[in-house]
């Protein structure tokens, strides 16, 4: 039995599919087939049930693959013991939205490309369910997002960090002006930017408004949050955002918190990967660099 015998069958448990494990793998499809019918052989089971196209572990291969899991991670926490963390040479793909890709990863990704050169990065940003679906599917290593609490026993949850929602605008805006505490009615009056309907903060608030039989009609809606900071510089109208996207502006008084009475909304940053993933240095160099930069 051969480590890379081992990596084929959890590729192929993950991927649910021969031919994309083969893909991921750089083998051809029937380098894959035979491994797995040599790791049949010496483990005197089936490990795959072949129904037509569709593939599926048996009894034994999922507990063969419960095994295969620790034996790789062992396998990594030994060549890890015996590598430099600055040797990491190999790939990491974080999934996120797009607020935390504009706000957060600049910096934190700048630091761990200064730690670790070597490592290839890629990032998808999605919306949260879209992002835990890929993860689900093996598509992406990790997730990083911004929402409710969320609970999955499918999921390790390494970090969880409460941040607030906030209204804001310029400093010139008129509410702005008035230096007061407001009614959520007198806000939702005035022209607002706001990011698309699949951002979580923006679901929320709009969940909260139905349920207050209040509603809110941006005249614009995207995804870029660099975008909207920017139009609300111009005094182009009020937006309602996770603090951390707007704490450099806040902190030098370009843009400013619009105080609702009676109001406070939280969201949570968050950072997911599932509990069946193989966690490889590049992952456990992400974690360890994010909890320093929570």
């Amino acid at each position: 039995m051969e480590f890379r015998e081992i990596n084929t069958f959890l590729q192929i448990a993950q991927q649910q599919s021969f031919s994309k494990a083969s893909k991921q793998l750089g083998y051809s499809q029937a380098a894959v087939t035979i491994q797995i019918k040599q790791l049949e052989k010496e483990l005197g089971v089936i490990l795959f049930d072949r129904i037509g196209k569709k593939i599926s572990l048996t009894e034994q291969g999922r507990i063969f693959y419960r095994h295969a899991l620790e034996i790789m991670r062992s396998v990594d926490q030994a060549r890890e013991a015996l590598t430099e963390k600055n040797d990491l040479n190999g790939q990491i793909c974080l999934g996120t939205i797009e607020s935390i890709c504009a706000s957060i990863f600049p910096e934190l990704l700048a630091e761990y490309h200064r730690l670790y050169p070597q490592v290839e990065i890629s990032i998808v940003t999605e919306s949260p369910d879209e992002l835990l679906e890929r993860m689900n599917e093996n598509k992406i290593d990790l997730v990083y997002l911004l929402d409710r609490r969320i609970y999955d026993h499918r999921w390790h949850k390494i970090l969880e960090i409460p941040e607030r929602n906030i209204f804001v605008a310029s400093p010139d805006h008129e509410l702005a002006k008035e230096n007061r505490e407001l009614a959520l009615d007198e806000v939702l009056e005035f022209p607002f930017l706001l990011t698309e309907k699949d951002a979580s903060y923006r679901h929320i608030l709009e969940q909260y408004l139905v349920a207050t039989e209040r509603s809110i009609r941006p005249f614009l809606e995207i995804g870029n949050t660099e975008f909207i900071i920017r139009m609300l510089l111009k005094n182009m109208g009020i937006s309602f955002l996770p603090e951390f996207t707007i704490r450099k502006e806040l902190e030098t008084h370009m843009l400013t918190e619009l105080k609702v009475r009676n109001f406070h909304m939280q969201t949570w940053r968050q950072i997911f990967y599932h509990r069946d993933k193989w966690v490889t240095r590049e992952m456990q160099a992400f974690f360890e660099l994010a909890e320093e930069w929570k």
